[in-house]
């Protein structure tokens, strides 16, 4: 019964975060997010090439869509219990980076995971979020920003006392958004990385 419990959580988890929302609100104005800019469906490629009010819109939607997978969905006895809110978030940010909806190609869910782990691990959302927003201060490379926060976290989750469950957790997630920033680190290396308030060269 447990192990149908966190099946369902999982998969209901997936489903609303494999919702394409940066893909849906670009096709609304008849544009398919894939096939400009990046070519990421996140809210950074949406911002960048549909303005500053779908940006915004898929941001929170995304944000949003994280948190009432950890907050709301779970399933079983016992729920819901930090495990259940574990499955549920690591499975809304699976379903984000890999949608079935689009070919098992989605974007690299900063905001749900940002959403995810304010619900989960508060302090070491904060920690990531500082680092963030001082790398970001510093360079104005929003993909070297969210590379240096997906690093710190473990450590923080671990400074605020997290299970080693939790711990876990957060080094996969950061492993995982680390992976999905492969093409920027490329880009950064090699100084062709775009930063914020830079038009980038077609």
């Amino acid at each position: 019964m447990e192990f149908i419990g966190f099946a369902l959580t999982a998969v209901v988890s997936y489903l609303l975060g494999s919702i394409p929302t940066g893909y849906l609100v670009a096709k609304a104005k008849g544009i398919d997010i894939r096939a400009v800019g990046s070519g990421n469906i996140g809210a950074t490629n949406v911002f960048r090439i549909l303005g500053k009010a779908a940006g915004i819109t898929v941001l929170l939607v995304d944000a949003l869509k994280g948190f009432a997978a950890c907050k709301f969905v779970a399933f079983g006895p016992g729920a819901p219990s930090e495990a259940h809110q574990m499955v549920a978030g690591l499975f809304a940010i699976l379903g984000h980076n890999y949608t079935c909806w689009l070919r098992f190609k989605g974007g690299k869910a900063r905001a749900r995971t940002a959403r995810v782990l304010l619900a989960l691990a508060p302090f070491g959302f904060a920690v990531a979020l500082a680092t963030f927003l001082i790398v970001l201060a510093l360079s104005r490379y929003v993909s070297l920003s969210s590379i240096a926060a997906a690093i710190v976290l473990p450590f923080g989750v671990w400074l605020a006392g997290g299970t080693t469950k939790m711990i876990a957790l957060m080094t996969f997630l950061s492993a995982m958004a680390i992976y999905k920033h492969r093409g920027n680190i490329k880009r950064l290396v090699a100084g062709t990385e775009t930063r914020i308030g830079q038009k980038k060269n077609e």
